[in-house]
């Protein structure tokens, strides 16, 4: 049997078929508008921050189906970012000593889900060759360090940790700021040139791989003992993404598999292509986190 559409009918029935059409494609279109895109805070010059972050976020790119955006800040910003919402997220709170005043200024606005590096210690840091092993006996070998103590960025905790450190063992000795990179530029040359430097610095990090260190003691523990790197987040993160919550509560990674994507970037890898290639070798070990 032939059916034949007059014109009136025929209009009607493009007009209803493209409606349904167009109500499909704007609510694919709401769909795709409706997947928020998570902001991770992390700071760029410190090399454990870096490599944490790019694996934590090819994680939630590849296996959670997450759209991430990566925000290099300074720590004190970072934290203040994500009390504030503006970020979704850090993992590169180190606690309790180092980010403590951080926390204390924004503990009522930020949630902590758990420490993806344990073990974690910030000091001054020497090659292995030079005399004093101590803080305590640093004023004697000033002169060897050129009366100087090599820092990161200003501001940041290890360098206030150590402001406090030269008044509590009375250092004639200046603290120089710089940047996490500067800092191992500096520390590089010394060393080739088997001359005396003591820098800011912590471990997880890439130097220790490198080269032959080691922290001064700090009798007066001034610098605190052990501490961890936490992952921390805004409480809004638990409605707008539970499966990467869940996640980051169980993310916690090992020495020498952080000490892996470190080395990897310091030799000149980017540190995406890094951190994916770690986490395509290391498939069992990614699972366990989801």
């Amino acid at each position: 049997m032939t059916v034949s559409f007059s014109h009136r009918k025929r209009r009607a029935f493009l007009t209803q078929t493209l409606g349904l059409s167009a109500l499909a494609m704007s609510g694919t279109a709401a769909l795709a508008q409706a997947k928020p895109t998570l902001k991770i805070g992390f700071v760029d010059g410190w090399s454990d921050s870096v490599a944490t972050t790019h694996l934590a976020a090819a994680i939630m790119r590849s296996k959670l189906n997450v759209n991430v955006e990566l925000v290099p800040l300074a720590a004190g910003i970072m934290w203040q970012g994500v009390a504030r919402g503006d970020i979704d997220m850090t993992l590169s709170a180190w606690l309790p000593v180092t980010h403590e005043a951080y926390l204390t200024s924004f503990k009522d606005k930020v949630q902590i889900v758990g420490a993806n590096y344990p073990g974690a210690k910030i000091g001054l840091i020497v090659p292995d060759y030079v005399k004093a092993t101590s803080l305590a006996d640093l004023n004697t070998h000033r002169a060897d360090f050129d009366n100087r103590i090599v820092g990161i960025d200003a501001g940041a905790g290890v360098m206030k940790k150590t402001e406090e450190a030269i008044k509590a063992y009375g250092l004639e000795m200046r603290l120089q700021p710089s940047s996490g990179p500067a800092m191992a530029a500096e520390l590089d040359r010394a060393y080739r040139a088997k001359k005396s430097i003591a820098v800011t610095g912590w471990i997880p990090h890439w130097m220790f791989a490198k080269y032959k260190l080691r922290f001064l003691a700090d009798p007066k523990t001034i610098y605190g003992a052990e501490e961890h790197v936490d992952s921390v987040i805004n409480p809004g993160l638990n409605s707008k993404a539970p499966a990467v919550v869940a996640f980051l509560k169980k993310f916690s990674w090992k020495p020498e598999e952080i000490g892996a994507v470190m080395l990897a970037v310091e030799g000149g890898a980017k540190p995406a292509e890094a951190a994916d290639k770690w986490m395509n070798d290391n498939a069992a070990r990614v699972s366990s986190w989801l």
